[in-house]
């Protein structure tokens, strides 16, 4: 097969890995698909964030879309009638070096089906890394998507040629994978996440020793291929951060795939779930909100309707309004359509003048928003914050919520 035929089955195939992607690109789709190849934004090519915050671009592909699992969510699942190709180890290095030189990457992101078994796979994608470090010096960015049942000397060695290292734990709860993915199992995905910890720690408290992983590991959650609520979800990821200090845990949509099982649902997971999830995990880790806090229906799930914050912000009214000129940082950051760069800034400005209004027009805020749960010089939201229409009032208008399917 020649190799541009390979590029567009293996690139097309690893877009639905968003364990090293942003949120908010346009839908991924299984269904009907022609000539779709890579991420949802070119051929192969997927963004990154470097432990610099630099923004980088990816050569985003599978070494192969062959696999001995049978996970039923998964396009690329043993018993799934689509094209099946493999890379070579030389192919994707003189891809990922013919793209480099030419500027359109500046990296590579590299996962695989199971080929034969773990560690063979694990092999394969290690000596990708390798060869492209000692052989030719590479010194992009890399990024390896790890099997958790591979021997850990393999996972190790992985850790010395990239830059992050990712394990996907796929859904957030053991039953659900074992009624979808049963050669999956997730304490064992802890055991290796939790050794990817302890040699990351281990290097970043020794400088002076061999590098592993140094922008960390992290992971990917499908939402709505079962059961699973939101509140699942963010419980295991704050377990994830808290446990094996994960950069990023990442939050897939479902998508729909021929011939699909009974087991699973026959639509699309809404793409504003996904987005409502990436908002919680953003309050969790930057705005002091822990997972029971936030707002979920009976079933346990967010309000599709409401960003996470401001949903809380309206369901706690007691905690509002909240004065800028003298309240601490946390409670700045409890008030819905402020983030944390605005919060620094009024914290500056009020050292010298009253925080007013103008102010935070001038930051480009929205002060429709923020309005009712703020007191400024000059202002006073008064009777807004009680009103019943205040909901109703900050609702998004249909045409906001159109992206998200």
């Amino acid at each position: 097969m020649e190799l541009l035929k390979k590029l567009e089955i293996l690139a097309d195939a690893a877009k639905y890995d968003a364990s090293c992607a942003s949120s908010g690109t346009a839908p991924r789709n299984s269904l009907g698909a022609k000539d779709g190849v890579g991420s949802t934004e070119g051929m192969g090519i997927c963004h990154a964030y470097a432990p610099d915050g630099r923004c980088i671009s990816l050569l985003k592909i599978l070494l192969t879309n062959s696999c001995v699992y049978d996970c039923l969510y998964c396009i690329n699942r043993k018993s799934s009638n689509v094209r099946r190709a493999r890379f070579t180890v030389e192919e994707i290095v003189t891809l990922t070096l013919g793209f480099y030189r030419r500027n359109c990457i500046e990296g590579l992101f590299l996962s695989s089906g199971i080929i034969r078994d773990p560690d063979y796979t694990m092999e394969q994608v290690v000596r990708v890394a390798r060869v492209l470090r000692e052989e030719h010096g590479f010194r992009g960015y890399i990024h390896l998507k790890t099997i958790p049942d591979a021997d850990p000397a393999l996972l190790a060695e992985a850790g010395r040629y990239a830059d992050r290292l990712s394990i996907n734990v796929e859904l957030p709860t053991e039953p659900g994978l074992a009624a979808l993915a049963p050669e999956k199992n997730l304490p064992r995905i802890r055991a290796s996440m939790g050794r990817m910890k302890t040699r990351i720690d281990e290097a970043r408290a020794d400088r002076r020793g061999p590098r592993f992983a140094p922008a960390g590991q992290s992971t990917q959650m499908i939402v709505g291929a079962d059961a699973s609520s939101d509140r699942d979800v963010l419980a295991l990821s704050t377990d994830l951060y808290g446990a094996y200090g994960l950069r990023r845990v990442y939050y897939s949509a479902f998508s729909p795939i021929p011939d699909a099982s009974a087991k699973l649902p026959p639509i699309h997971a809404p793409l504003v779930r996904e987005h409502r999830l990436y908002q919680a995990d953003w309050l969790m880790r930057f705005y002091g909100f822990a997972a029971p806090e936030l707002e979920t229906d009976n079933a346990g799930n967010l309000d599709l309707t409401l960003d996470p914050k401001l949903a809380w912000a309206l369901a706690h009214r007691e905690q509002f309004p909240v004065d800028l000129n003298t309240a601490p940082r946390e409670r700045l950051l409890r008030i819905p359509g402020i983030g944390v760069k605005s919060v620094d800034a009024i914290l500056k400005a009020r050292r010298h003048r009253c925080v007013t209004m103008e102010d935070l027009a001038r930051l480009r805020l929205p002060i429709a928003k923020i309005g009712a749960f703020v007191i400024a010089q000059g202002h006073h939201p008064g009777a807004a914050l009680d009103s019943d229409r205040l909901r109703q009032r900050l609702m998004p208008k249909p045409a906001q919520t159109e992206m998200f399917g």
